[in-house]
């Protein structure tokens, strides 16, 4: 029985671990930083790998540790999966909600805006997997996918570099606009911040922070995926001007906002076949993502930075490192690297689902499906990852939220659930 609670309380210890870094070690990474930078600029993968080793041996047995506690939620027992039958009914209370908010109108001030286009592009690419879904939602759900490209395509032409920008906000609530708050601030404090924003939108990040990458990523895959479903060469146009932007930015040290770029230049390379986008996303996948990933011990596949070792950033990753993996040709130097980064990713986390319950829902619903529907043969030579085990586990969990009328994710992470289940039966 002693050695039993032992057991319990060592498996609880290990679930409460959380980075936590003396003042010694704090500033010894900072001081890396800028050694990271200067690697990453020098488009040199030695230089970069070289300066994440350093890190990990100032980092020792934290790296891999998050910044804040894993949550695990119970997974739902006994549970169905999505019926493929009822696609209309289950997504319905999205759609109805959808179509009630619809605030994405061009014109509107974005000084203003509490929105960010992340969530656009979401609302597009859940309508749109709905629609292959349900041909039958399609007369519904098309058009809304078409107002919230079209205002992407406004905003990004407002703001007049390419990108698809940030709304110019001081003091909005929510994560995104806390990070916009901070960038903004030190805009102002350097006198950059009226050449930075044109017409309410953050449209340039001459502090290289990274952080446009984000909804320039979303929003450009979004108008890939609007451009297959309609056939609308406007939006092939704005993904290419935000793949063209992805491609210039910088590399920068956090990792996930590197791979939001590197996910759109590999879908913009599978739409156009354009060489130019596969060697930039290679270029981001090289220094500016696999770099920071453990590939030894008992954490290996994490990213060894406690912000990257949250569980929605690893997903974001993978999300990436998918659509890579899909169009990197069988020759590339680089492709075993690739598949051995995707490889230890989905088997650092995706075990986690069924022996310890649900730490993240949308960014691992939106990763898994990308490498649940990769080729069978990229599948075979991932080998064993847990992934149908860690679908399902979200897949219960979702579905049973809908039954019960409660939200358990997004509207994106359910249509591409429910998108599953109607390919299951074919």
């Amino acid at each position: 029985m002693r050695l039993f609670l032992a057991v319990l309380l060592f498996a609880g210890a290990l679930q409460a671990q959380v980075q936590e870094l003396n003042s010694v070690q704090r500033k010894a990474l900072g001081e890396l930083k800028p050694k990271l930078v200067l690697a990453q600029r020098g488009n040199d993968p030695a230089a970069v790998r070289a300066v994440v080793a350093e890190s990990l041996r100032i980092l020792g047995d934290q790296a891999g540790l998050p910044e804040v506690k894993d949550v695990y939620r119970p997974p739902v027992v006994g549970a169905p999966l999505f019926s493929a039958d009822r696609v209309a009914e289950a997504f319905g209370p999205y759609a109805d909600h959808i179509e009630k908010i619809r605030w994405w109108k061009a014109g509107l001030d974005p000084a203003k805006l509490n929105h960010a286009l992340r969530e656009t592009a979401t609302v597009t690419r859940a309508c749109i997997a709905v629609a292959r879904a349900e041909p039958k939602l399609a007369a519904r759900l098309l058009p809304i996918a078409r107002e919230c490209g079209d205002f992407m395509l406004w905003a990004q032409s407002e703001a007049g570099t390419g990108v698809i920008p940030f709304p110019a906000l001081r003091s909005g609530s929510g994560r995104s606009f806390e990070v916009s708050e901070r960038f903004l601030a030190g805009l102002e404090k350097s006198g950059q911040l009226t050449s930075v924003v044109r017409k309410g939108w953050v449209s340039a990040d001459p502090m290289e922070d990274g952080g446009l990458q984000f909804d320039n990523g979303l929003g450009g895959c979004a108008l890939l995926e609007l451009f297959v479903a309609t056939k609308d060469q406007r939006y092939l146009d704005g993904a290419r001007k935000a793949a063209d932007w992805a491609a210039s930015a910088p590399v920068v040290p956090n990792w996930n906002y590197n791979s939001f770029s590197l996910q759109l230049l590999a879908q913009a390379y599978q739409a156009t076949h354009e060489e130019g986008y596969l060697l930039a996303a290679r270029r981001k996948f090289l220094i500016g993502v696999q770099p920071g990933q453990l590939v030894d011990g008992h954490r290996a596949g994490r990213w060894a930075d406690a912000h990257n070792a949250r569980p929605a950033y690893h997903y974001i990753m993978v999300r990436a490192l998918a659509s890579l993996v899909a169009v990197v040709p069988k020759d590339d130097a680089e492709r075993p690297a690739l598949l051995a980064c995707l490889r230890l990713a989905l088997r650092a986390r995706n075990p986690e689902f069924t022996s310890k319950g649900i730490m993240n829902i949308d960014s691992s619903i939106e990763a898994l499906v990308a490498v649940e529907n990769l080729p069978a043969a990229i599948r075979e030579e991932l080998g064993p990852c847990d992934i149908t085990e860690a679908l399902d586990v979200l897949e219960r969990h979702v579905a049973d939220g809908v039954m019960r009328r409660k939200s358990s994710a997004g509207p994106e992470a359910c249509a591409l659930l429910l998108e599953r289940a109607v390919r299951r039966i074919k």
